[in-house]
């Protein structure tokens, strides 16, 4: 009795089992079933964003490179082909809205105030580079503070904006936007984030 009843009981596991296996399957393919194909999804080249992109990499290409034979024409429009046919859903996503034209119109009203910027810094660099004291007033050291800009867009532009002034080096950025930077000296590091920061916010509306 006492081994019968243990079988019996095994048995009822064993189908327990079976059942539970059997409901996870049929779960499973209905949740498969309901889920959008896998199937290979063809990626359309939008015009729009690939000749803009074609022509941005073009008037860089035209004015860094200074060769116009036909030749180098020939490699630099190959080049730009290849890239704008590559990254041009990096620049501009697959549809031209007027919020993203509306955005670029206010990052170029950006780009004087950047020039003006760096070339005051400049004259500060000169300025510590010809002081008698050059050694007592260059004082370089790390800041860190954090940004309240939110998209990697944004957070980038404010980063190598502070590159591109003299003086200051963005050496990290975290993903919770606190960047550290190195400064030549205190001054050149007072303003930060200050109103470059304010100024890519009012560029991408943060």
């Amino acid at each position: 009795m006492d081994s019968g009843f243990a079988i019996s009981r095994w048995e009822v596991a064993v189908l327990a089992v079976v059942d539970k296996k059997a409901s996870v399957q049929d779960q499973y393919r209905i949740q498969s079933d309901n889920r959008p194909s896998r199937e290979p999804i063809k990626k359309r080249l939008a015009v729009a964003p690939f000749m803009l992109t074609f022509f941005i990499m073009g008037f860089f290409w035209a004015v860094f490179s200074g060769k116009f034979d036909l030749f180098h024409i020939a490699l630099g429009i190959g080049s730009c082909l290849i890239v704008a046919a590559l990254s041009a859903d990096l620049l501009f996503p697959s549809k031209i809205k007027p919020d993203l034209i509306l955005c670029w119109l206010r990052f170029a009203g950006y780009i004087p105030w950047l020039l003006y910027q760096i070339f005051r810094a400049n004259l500060h660099v000169l300025y510590l580079t010809f002081h008698p004291r050059m050694m007592e007033l260059i004082d370089p050291k790390i800041i860190e503070f954090n940004t309240k800009l939110k998209s990697d867009v944004s957070r980038t532009t404010f980063a190598n904006s502070i590159t591109l002034t003299p003086g200051t080096i963005t050496v990290s950025v975290s993903v919770l936007g606190k960047l550290a930077v190195h400064c030549i000296d205190e001054k050149s590091g007072r303003d930060l984030p200050g109103e470059m920061e304010l100024r890519i916010a009012k560029v991408f509306e943060e």
